[in-house]
């Protein structure tokens, strides 16, 4: 199994993962600081990652999310979202780790630019497109073509937004 660790910075504790999959295999560790010692120096905000298809059985991201993009940029949501898809195998995991939004890290480090909130992940979720026109939910099936689906989620008591999306492809 290949793992992938997002903005590693200098910390290798895997956090979360599927259940059997307390460690790490054969992990690969991306961060922009080259200080850090990371296996892939790479800026997450450029796209496209410097990886192949389907090449990671689960890719992790702890506190990583919330430094990427701008609150309201939806064309790099969906495409940062269709990247990192494009990157797991099927049937492959992303873990998260964000701060909750009413934490006051959320928007109290200044080097945070967005809110990664779990109601986000309704938008990655093909089948939701379904109550479009029914609900207020607007419809980026235009733009948007990855799968994921929401398999775990949880906030901790200090207020954590603890996650785990699975990669849906035919």
């Amino acid at each position: 199994m290949t793992e992938l660790l997002i903005g590693c910075g200098h910390a290798r504790v895997k956090r979360l993962g599927a259940s059997g999959t307390e460690r790490w295999t054969d992990l690969v560790t991306l961060d922009s600081n080259a200080g850090c010692n990371p296996d892939v120096i790479h800026d997450l905000d450029v796209l496209p990652y410097p990886f192949a298809a389907n090449q990671f059985d689960e890719i992790h991201a702890y506190h990583v999310l919330e430094h990427c993009g701008r609150q309201g940029d939806w064309k790099y949501f969906f495409a940062q979202w269709s990247e990192l898809w494009r990157i797991t195998k099927p049937g492959g995991i992303f873990c998260g780790i964000v701060p909750h939004h009413s934490s006051a890290w959320a928007w109290g480090d200044p080097s945070h630019t967005r809110i990664v909130a779990i109601e986000n992940f309704t938008f990655l979720d093909q089948d939701n497109y379904a109550d479009c026109g029914k609900t207020a939910m607007t419809d980026f099936r235009p733009y948007y073509k990855a799968n994921w689906k929401l398999v775990h989620q949880q906030v901790t008591d200090d207020l954590q937004q603890v996650f785990i999306l699975q990669a849906f492809k035919s």
